[in-house]
C-alpha cells in the first residue's frame, strides 16, 4: 500500500544555526533529510511540496543541476560511517574525489585540501590518515572522516543523520563539540537528526518534534525544554533515565509507533495519548502558536 512517510512537514533552517529534528525510529526523520537532497530511495518519491534552498526550488531542477548542488552546497553525514565509506579506496582518495568533482583544481591542490580537511576535523597526523582504508580506523575516526568528506567542497548546509548513534559516550561528545565548532567557525547551517533529546538540548538552537511524518511541536530549544506542550514531547522527555532514580521503573509512552500503512483521520498520536478527546479522532489538529516561535499541533491548545 501507499505509505506517507513524511506529510506536511514545514521547516525553516536559518544560516549559522543547528536545527534539531527529533522523534522515535520510524517517524520520518531520515526520509526528511534524504528528501532535502532528493535522495529518497525508490520506490519512494516526492509527490508534492517545495524544497527551497537559498531561494531556489530544488524540485524544479534537473538531476545534473541537482548533482552540482548535492555535495557542493548541501551535504549529508549518514548514520553508519562504516557502511557509507567506500572500503576499497583510501580515506584521502575519497575526499580528493569529492573536491575534484565540484571544484576545478589539480590533483596536488585537492590532496592539500584533503589534508587540511582531515586536520580541521581533529584527526591526528592527516597525511597518515589519508593513506589508510576505512576499516583501519575506529568508529569515531570514521565519523570524523565522514564530516570531512561532507565539508570538503565548502557546503553551507550539513544534514547530520544520527551522527553519534554507533559511538560511545565520550566520542559522541567529541563529535557534537566538533559540529558546534564548525558551525561557529564556518557559519555552517546544520540539520541534526536524532532520537536523543539530550543531544538536542546540548547542541540545537531550534527543534522540531516529528511523529509519524508530522511535526507535532516546533520552536526554540530553550522554550520547548522549559515548557513542553505536546503529550508526545512530554513523553519523550519523561522516558529519559535520570540520576538518582535507582529502583524506580522507567517511564514509557504506551503503545508503539504505528505502521506507515495505518490511516488516521484525526491526530496520529491519539491512540497513545492519555489526554485524547473525541475531537482528536475527527481531524488532524492544526499547528498553533503557544509562544514566541513556539508551535504545537494539539487540540488542547487550539480549542482554547
Amino acid at each position: 500500500g501507499e505509505v506517507r512517510a513524511v506529510n506536511g512537514v514545514s521547516l525553516e533552517i536559518q544560516r549559522g544555526e543547528i536545527f534539531g529534528l527529533v522523534g522515535e525510529t520510524g517517524c520520518g526523520k531520515s526520509v526528511t533529510g534524504l528528501a532535502l537532497l532528493r535522495l529518497v530511495p525508490p520506490p519512494g518519491e516526492i509527490v508534492a511540496g517545495r524544497i527551497t534552498f537559498n531561494g531556489q526550488d530544488l524540485l524544479s531542477l534537473s538531476e545534473p543541476e541537482m548533482r552540482a548542488i548535492r555535495g557542493a552546497r548541501m551535504a549529508m553525514i549518514f548514520q553508519d560511517p562504516a557502511a557509507s565509506l567506500n572500503p576499497v579506496f583510501t580515506v584521502g582518495e575519497q575526499i580528493e574525489l569529492v573536491i575534484r568533482q565540484h571544484q576545478p583544481v589539480t590533483r596536488k591542490i585537492a590532496r592539500q585540501r584533503t589534508l587540511e580537511m582531515l586536520e580541521a576535523v581533529g584527526l591526528p597526523d592527516p597525511s597518515q590518515i589519508a593513506r589508510t582504508y576505512p576499516h583501519e580506523l575506529s568508529g569515531g575516526m570514521q565519523q570524523r572522516v565522514m564530516i570531512a568528506l561532507a565539508l570538503a567542497s565548502n557546503a553551507s548546509l550539513l544534514i547530520a543523520d544520527e551522527p553519534t548513534t554507533a559511538l560511545d559516550v565520550t566520542i559522541q561528545a567529541q563529535i557534537l563539540t566538533l559540529l558546534t565548532q564548525l558551525k561557529e567557525s564556518r557559519g555552517l547551517s546544520i540539520l541534526l537528526i536524532t532520537h536523543n533529546l539530550g543531544v538536542v538540548a546540548e547542541t540545537c538552537d531550534r527543534v522540531a518534534v516529528l511523529y509519524v511524518g508530522h511535526v507535532v511541536e516546533r520552536g526554540p530549544t530553550r522554550d520547548i525544554f522549559k515548557e513542553m506542550k505536546h503529550p508526545y514531547t512530554q513523553g519523550l522527555l519523561a522516558a529519559i533515565p535520570r540520576p538518582g532514580s535507582h529502583g524506580r521503573p522507567l517511564q514509557a509512552i504506551s503503545g508503539s509507533v504505528p505502521s506507515g500503512l495505518a490511516v488516521f483521520p484525526g491526530c496520529p498520536f491519539e491512540p497513545r495519548c492519555a489526554f485524547a478527546m473525541e475531537v482528536c479522532r475527527q481531524g488532524p489538529p492544526p499547528l498553533v502558536g503557544v509562544g514566541e516561535e513556539h508551535y504545537v499541533a494539539c487540540y488542547r491548545y487550539s480549542l482554547i
